[in-house]
């Protein structure tokens, strides 16, 4: 069985869906592996590495979709929504395609990908079950991408971030503050306490005000109780407009103290609830900083511009998306230590697992068989559910 890499082709997009270092475990499992010529170099994995490995190297992106019995991709078509219909006519019916999929977008994507007859398994929708833990690539690009917000904060605003005894006095340190506690929240209050800053966070799920003080950071209470906080899956459920009204009345202080605001709030398949209003902005130093990771669901923040930096009041609000393709490397290498676990789960002796009794399958599979199959999906695109 032939699993083809082919280049990601999103503008700007760094990452690749398989490193060189999985290749022999994909080789050992009975898989073949095809990467397209150049398919790494952006994340720093040149063609000879994979060469060395025993992966063979296809001319170009017709090839690998023309040899593949599985297409895996970091941005399929759905999640690249700039680009990505040229690959359907390079699909082939029977055809396997593993990546990110954006399953809660555009009906006509998923449609268009059943159309052709291809079996689709999109990588948002791994169950957050300790069996699935290693194959969760959602996770891992959270981490990266947590990391990565604060160094850009850093880079960003005037202040040095931790405190320094210098022979002009002492340096205070700066003030960041962390709005979501999942993945990317915590990484990236992780990482701004390793730089010094003195960090403080807030999310609605009181369960993981442990999980903050463990790193270090200071979480906020605020006298507000949300009403079923958190799914079976673990992710943030959305509340009621009463809810998020009273929530940043009482965010409203802390956001303007902070030099540094990092907001991560997103709620699956919806568009990202406001947290940070334009007059809480207004209200903050000149020199801040709001970096908005919820951005490409419309933001967290009231006046954020997907995939731009504006200034407002003084204050920096960034809406930068996809901040892991900016750490290609080691986020390609986490990508593709999930997929490889992911893909020997699922095909066994060149045989696929399409047993929907199987979580991790059922939650994974989003067509098949010509149609939209996906239970959680059809229901979101208002689809009629399938006996």
């Amino acid at each position: 069985m032939i699993i083809g890499v082919p280049k990601e082709i999103y503008p700007g997009e760094r990452r690749v869906a398989l490193v060189p270092s999985v290749v022999p475990t994909l080789t050992k499992a009975g898989f073949e592996v095809q990467v397209q010529a150049g398919a790494g170099i952006d994340a720093g994995y040149a063609d000879s590495l994979y060469a060395d490995k025993g992966a063979k190297i296809a001319a170009d992106r017709a090839a690998v979709f023309g040899v593949a019995d599985i297409v895996v991709q970091v941005l399929c078509y759905g999640a690249n929504d700039v680009n990505g219909n040229g690959d359907v006519p390079l699909y082939r019916r029977g055809q396997i395609l593993t990546g990110f999929m954006r399953p809660f977008g555009e009906a006509q994507v998923l449609q268009a990908i059943a159309g052709a007859g291809v079996t689709s398994f999109s990588v948002e929708l791994m169950p957050r079950t300790t069996r699935a833990q290693s194959m969760d690539a959602l996770s891992s690009m959270a981490t990266v991408a947590g990391y990565k917000a604060v160094l850009m904060c850093a880079d960003t605003h005037p202040r040095i971030f931790p405190m320094l005894t210098t022979a002009a006095g002492t340096v205070t340190p700066a003030r960041v503050f962390v709005i979501g506690c999942g993945v990317a929240g915590l990484q990236a209050i992780a990482t701004a306490k390793r730089l010094g800053a003195v960090t403080s966070a807030y999310d609605l799920r009181p369960a993981v005000k442990e999980q903050v003080q463990s790193l270090g950071g200071r979480f906020v209470e605020l006298p507000i109780e949300a009403k079923d906080a958190q799914d079976a899956r673990g992710y943030a459920r959305a509340q009621d407009e009463e809810f998020y009204r009273k929530q940043r009345e009482l965010l409203g202080k802390v956001v303007q103290e902070s030099d540094v605001v990092i907001t991560t709030a997103v709620i699956p398949g919806k568009k990202a609830p406001i947290l940070v209003t334009e007059e809480m902005v207004k209200g903050m130093a000149p020199g801040s900083v709001v970096l908005d990771l919820a951005a490409e669901r419309g933001g967290n923040c009231e006046i954020t511009e997907p995939k731009k930096t504006v200034v407002k009041y003084g204050v920096k609000i960034i809406g930068d998306i996809n901040l892991a393709s900016q750490v290609p490397y080691h986020a390609s290498m986490m990508y593709a230590k999930n997929l490889t676990t992911f893909l020997t789960y699922l095909v066994k002796d060149q045989k696929v697992n399409l047993n929907l009794e199987d979580e991790i399958v059922r939650e994974t599979l989003v067509t098949c068989d010509g149609d939209i199959v996906q239970a959680r999906v059809r229901e979101f695109l208002k689809l009629p559910g399938k006996g």
